[in-house]
């Protein structure tokens, strides 16, 4: 290792927003890469199982603008992974076709390397077959049926198909599927970086400024020596302290000692962090230990279809007893849809989400909790299909609207925000797959292809044509 390496993360989350202030400061202070995640399935398996993404095309572009000019102004290649939210074959192809219009805007041809990690229910059967899958917690073992009822199975990558596309040339990466950690590390390990202390760097910055003491204060910088590494917040008036740097260990992972990453271990057991000033931590004594390589396996597919109806309720009496107010309404519901509609109606559910009450836990609270306010409630019909989850709705209309507490007094009339009163929500996406693959290295499941600095769309190869 000739010299430090430094990378600049400018964001969290590509779309979440990127000041060109400090990106371009951090410019000034010699940066060897940018790079920054696109994607996670904290919103949940929609996204995965449709192959969208939930940041706007807007966004995506905004933030692009600004990191392609500032990585050209630098010399230096911008690694994105996790495109398209979900990082499946479509989410790369979308966000190249926006790098490519980036491109001609800013007159600029950069040459474009996409990685892709989207794989295929027959290839994940294989290693099934050949006894290479395991579940992850809570997960039970995989079975064909689960890979069947994948609308899309992505691999998450590792750090190696990144180092290979920047040693062959590319000024922009745009990946699939990867672990945050990955994307951040590849370049100060293709330059000789201590494995150890680049994946903790990498792990501590994945989500930019959240390691530091103003999370929305812009991004960070890592700079990797062969002792250990340093974070610096981009924005001068924001710290990274030893708390803040030493906690993002505990962020999205049970262990706050070990990581697990493709190919290796990250240990920080004997890890210390020292405040070098009052904006910049040190960290030394992170270990890495390599492991057989293995892929974490996601996939989700779609189920059943939802529509949904709102109220607010002020009535004092109401709130006063609302568990046994949720428990009646919901009786009554099914029976008005067993009623009306009977077996036409199939495998449905209903439930009531009361805000404000139970509606994130669906817990009963504590006894003598004070009654709240107001409250909003949530309906939701699930059913096979979208015309009877609205045909369940609007039959259980005037009971959810007009449902008083005790029977013989006067119908109510609550506070409903919209009409029509019930909204679609189309269909309903699941998790279904939560395990890791052996794989022979990090390059088995990964697909490279290259957009020419002169191409106006997505080259491909003849075998996908």
């Amino acid at each position: 290792m000739a010299k430090t390496v430094t990378v600049l993360i400018p964001t969290g989350a590509l779309g979440a927003g990127v000041s060109p202030d400090l990106v371009a400061r951090g410019i000034t202070m010699g940066i060897d890469a940018i790079a920054c995640d696109a994607g996670s399935t904290d919103s949940g398996p929609s996204y995965l199982g449709r192959g969208v993404s939930k940041v706007s095309r807007q966004s995506i572009k905004h933030d692009l603008t600004i990191l392609m000019a500032a990585a050209r102004k630098a010399c230096v290649p911008l690694l994105v992974g996790s495109c398209g939210t979900a990082g499946t074959d479509a989410g790369v192809d979308w966000t190249a076709d926006i790098a490519l219009e980036i491109a001609r805007e800013q007159q600029a041809t950069p040459r474009i390397a996409l990685l892709y990690s989207e794989q295929n229910s027959a290839t994940i059967k294989r290693k099934l077959a050949e006894g290479k899958t395991r579940p992850l917690a809570p997960a039970g073992a995989l079975t064909e049926a689960d890979l069947d009822g994948c609308n899309h199975i992505v691999a998450l990558m590792g750090a190696e198909p990144y180092i290979e596309a920047v040693r062959g040339g590319a000024d922009i990466v745009l990946g699939g599927r990867t672990t945050d950690t990955a994307i951040l590390a590849a370049v100060p390990l293709m330059q000789g970086a201590p494995p150890g202390p680049t994946w903790h760097a990498a792990k501590i910055t994945e989500c930019g400024g959240l390691c530091t003491v103003n999370p929305r204060g812009g991004g960070v910088l890592m700079r990797i020596d062969q002792d250990g590494f340093e974070i610096e917040p981009l924005d001068l008036d924001n710290r990274a302290t030893p708390y803040t740097v030493s906690s993002h260990m505990l962020y999205e992972n049970s262990d706050p000692f070990e990581l697990t990453e493709p190919g290796g271990i990250l240990n920080v057991r004997d890890a210390t962090y020292q405040a070098i000033d009052e904006r910049i931590t040190r960290v030394t004594g992170s270990r890495w230990i390599e492991q057989p390589y293995t892929m974490k396996l996601e996939g989700a597919g779609g189920g059943d279809f939802q529509s949904i109806m709102l109220i607010g309720i002020e009535d004092p009496k109401v709130l006063g007893s609302l568990d046994v107010f949720q428990e009646r309404m919901l009786h009554t519901l099914h029976k008005r849809v067993d009623t009306a509609i009977g077996k036409e109606a199939g495998a449905y559910d209903l439930s009531l989400r009361i805000y404000g009450w139970n509606g994130v836990s669906g817990r009963r609270p504590p006894e003598g909790t004070p009654p709240p306010r107001e409250v909003g409630i949530l309906f939701v019909a699930t059913a096979a299909t979208q015309e009877m989850a609205t045909l369940i709705a609007k039959t259980c209309n005037p009971v959810f609207f007009h449902f008083p507490l005790e029977w013989g007094t006067e119908l109510p009339s609550y506070a409903f925000p919209f009409t029509p009163a019930e909204t679609e929500r189309g269909q309903v996406f699941e998790f279904k797959l939560n395990h890791v693959v052996e794989v022979d290295d990090g390059f088995e499941f990964v697909r490279t292809k290259w957009v020419r600095p002169e191409a106006t769309t997505i080259l491909r190869s003849a075998a996908d044509a």
